[in-house]
């Protein structure tokens, strides 16, 4: 299945290095005003999903000229528009998906997107954050994490305490060791290579990967 590449309303700072991620074949969807961004790198999505409170008229109406199809929902609804969009892009059954614009401005909204990944019914489907420096995602059994020596890779528990993490290629190791929420133990840990990998026997752990840019 094609990769979705979901813009969101957030901080979008650096379009340049956002640009470098999105692929040929990636299928764009944009939570409202994410469509903005969309455009500011060239790319069109084919579809926008929200209460498009934070676009303009004329703007709506420039995409849908353009034959973007317009998802309009009303402003008194109990999702945010970026989980409406990743609703949509999971239903269509889409894997992998990657959510860009989702970092910056309200730290409420910021959390919210994160945990918005960690929803349980997603299964199998690999769902990132990543703004091109970027990139944050959950592990619950192992992962990989492609990127350079000097990355900065920090690990969080959450929701509880995570065990039985080991890494390998990082410059300070974990060896069969439990993470605790409460504790900033492996916050800020470095890659010692282009490719670097994180296993757990048990609990939830947000990986957040910074490329060296």
């Amino acid at each position: 299945m094609s990769r979705a590449l979901i813009f969101a309303n957030g901080d979008f700072s650096n379009p340049g290095v956002t640009r470098s991620i999105v692929r040929s074949d990636d299928v764009i969807i944009a939570a409202d005003a994410g469509a903005r961004h969309a455009l500011a790198i060239g790319v069109i999505p084919s579809v926008i999903i929200g209460d498009l409170d934070s676009l303009t008229d004329a703007e709506v109406r420039y995409f849908a000229d353009m034959e973007v199809s317009i998802l309009r929902f009303p402003p008194a609804k109990n999702e945010t528009d970026l989980e409406l969009a990743l609703l949509h892009a999971l239903r269509a059954g889409h894997n992998p998906i990657v959510i860009v614009g989702a970092f910056g401005g309200r730290l409420d909204q910021t959390l919210g997107n994160i945990a918005l990944i960690s929803n349980p019914d997603a299964g199998q489907v690999d769902i990132r954050l990543d703004d091109g420096l970027t990139e944050a995602f959950f592990v619950t059994g192992k992962a990989r994490i492609e990127g350079a020596a000097g990355d900065t890779v920090s690990f969080i528990p959450w929701g509880g305490p995570v065990k039985g993490v080991s890494t390998d290629c990082l410059a300070y190791p974990l060896n069969n060791d439990t993470l605790f929420p409460y504790s900033t133990r492996s916050v800020s840990n470095q890659m010692l290579a282009e490719t670097a990998s994180v296993s757990l026997k048990s609990g939830l752990l947000l990986c957040i990967h910074i490329r060296k840019i």
